[in-house]
């Protein structure tokens, strides 16, 4: 199939029984992602790339898009998390494993041996319990990194934002409020990247300049975080807890 060489175009390209659509965009390099629920490929393709060079790349990626595809499946089939020993969980992009040890004291939670999330709770206590323990644990250490992040970011952009808060959204990765100079993060951030959190922290202050995402924000964008195309697209492709956020 040939390519459309206008941006926005969209095509589809079958490689090894996989169906992948191809996206025409006026970007540099090109930009694969695997998408939740059921592993739907995306490629991001410059304009000038032709619909074989997309082919070969994909061809190189298809040992990492086969492993994104059959964990999104394996985490569908799973259902919701029961916060037993053994379930893998995130941390600022890293998985770990769940190990529970029943104590008789108030929930605590560490990290262990560099690759497991300890969790401590009293004898008996319910998986919704444990939930709430390891969400509140989640926003702790959410908050450690955005706090120096966005002190960082409001003396480079030169706004002055009061607050950040986080809250659990459904919808959104972030917003923000040029009314009461604030800006919402979602909890679930915990789970990507650090790279991928300080991008929002950027996008949600650039509001405060630039309420819209017009042709003047995305200027802004690109002085401040040349890579924050790339970045997005990270946050984007992760694996998720149990909604598909796209920002």
């Amino acid at each position: 199939m040939s390519s459309d060489p206008r941006a926005g175009s969209r095509s589809q390209l079958r490689v090894a029984e996989l169906e992948i659509e191809v996206v025409r965009k006026a970007i540099k390099n090109l930009h694969i992602s695997v998408h939740p629920p059921h592993g739907r490929i995306r490629a991001a393709a410059p304009l000038a790339m032709s619909q074989d060079a997309v082919r070969r790349a994909v061809v190189t990626r298809l040992g990492w898009i086969k492993r994104q595809r059959a964990a999104f499946v394996a985490q569908s089939r799973s259902g919701a998390p029961e916060f037993v020993s053994g379930e893998s969980h995130w941390l600022f992009g890293r998985r770990y494993r769940l190990l529970v040890e029943e104590h008789d004291s108030p929930a605590e939670i560490s990290i262990r041996g560099g690759a497991k999330i300890r969790l401590r709770c009293r004898p008996g206590l319910p998986a919704a319990g444990r939930a709430r323990a390891l969400d509140a644990w989640y926003r702790e250490r959410l908050e450690e990194v955005v706090g120096p992040m966005f002190e960082q970011w409001c003396r480079r952009l030169g706004v002055d934002a009061r607050e950040f808060r986080i809250k659990r959204m459904r919808t959104k990765w972030g917003s923000c409020s040029v009314r009461a100079r604030r800006i919402w993060l979602n909890a679930e951030l915990a789970r990507r990247p650090q790279r991928c959190i300080e991008y929002l922290v950027v996008h949600e202050l650039v509001h405060l300049l630039e309420p819209n995402h017009g042709p003047n924000f995305i200027a802004l964008m690109d002085r401040h975080l040349p890579t924050w195309r790339r970045l997005r697209a990270l946050l984007n492709e992760g694996p998720l807890a149990h909604q598909d956020w796209v920002y």
